[in-house]
């Protein structure tokens, strides 16, 4: 059991080192994937406007060739009048001249508000493709800032890396995953118990405890935070990282 506390101790010590070299980083990584994200919105958003905007250019396109012959026949309809002999064809003829100014005027219509709404899509994309080029500059100077940072410590977190490899290693699945979870939910995942108290919440550990705790025998974790307590003598194994 000693073999193993040390082992994860190990891999915490080495897992430190590294969460160092993360803060180096700022929120660089945050702000690149808020970014990122806002990029994505604004491109969607931009095509979504281009493509709806596209339609309703073919369909004013598509009402103009109605219009053009909705008229030509109009035209014809009013000069048929002229040679008209009988009441019943002067009725179907004017039914159809009304029918054709009512598709008209619905057309021109139709082709009034499409062209309203293609006026407000191009103001919409005027103001969205600024945005985007803002946003692709910005990117790309905190990427340029985050690649040099990644590179002066690439060496040391390659190091790093492959003592962590060789750590894990010695140390067993269910041990690594019960790390990992708490890891993840807690940053730290071991702590040593100081003045009583747990290294991570604060939280007072009995004398009782304390006594298992020193005999290294078993795991224990902090009934308040979860996380693995480890004694003095645990705590003191170091490991060279360099």
């Amino acid at each position: 059991m000693q073999k193993r506390l040390k082992a994860l101790w190990e891999v915490q010590q080495v897992d430190n080192e590294l969460d160092k070299l993360d803060e180096l980083r700022g929120d660089l990584p945050r702000e690149l994937t808020l970014l990122e994200n806002k990029l994505k919105e604004l491109t969607d958003k931009l095509d979504e406007l281009k493509k709806i905007q596209k339609e309703s250019l073919e369909k004013r396109e598509e009402n103009d060739e109605v219009l053009t012959q909705s008229k030509a026949n109009l035209k014809k309809y009013k000069a048929q009048l002229l040679q008209i002999k009988t009441n019943r064809e002067y009725d179907a003829l004017m039914k159809e001249i009304d029918h054709t100014n009512e598709l008209i005027a619905k057309l021109d219509e139709e082709n009034n508000v499409l062209a309203d709404q293609s006026k407000k899509y191009t103001q919409e994309i005027d103001e969205i493709i600024p945005e985007i080029d803002k946003i692709k500059v910005e990117l790309k100077e905190k990427g340029k800032d985050l690649q040099e940072i990644d590179k002066k410590t690439e060496k040391e977190r390659t190091t790093l890396m492959k003592k962590r490899e060789e750590v894990i290693s010695k140390i067993g699945k269910g041990d690594l995953s019960l790390y990992s979870r708490i890891r993840l939910a807690k940053g730290r995942a071991i702590v040593p118990v100081r003045r009583n108290a747990c290294d991570g919440c604060y939280a007072t550990v009995s004398s009782q405890k304390q006594l298992e705790i020193r005999r290294n025998d078993r795991l224990y974790v902090c009934e308040s935070c979860g996380r693995i307590l480890i004694s003095d003598e645990i705590q003191k194994t170091k490991i060279e990282l360099n």
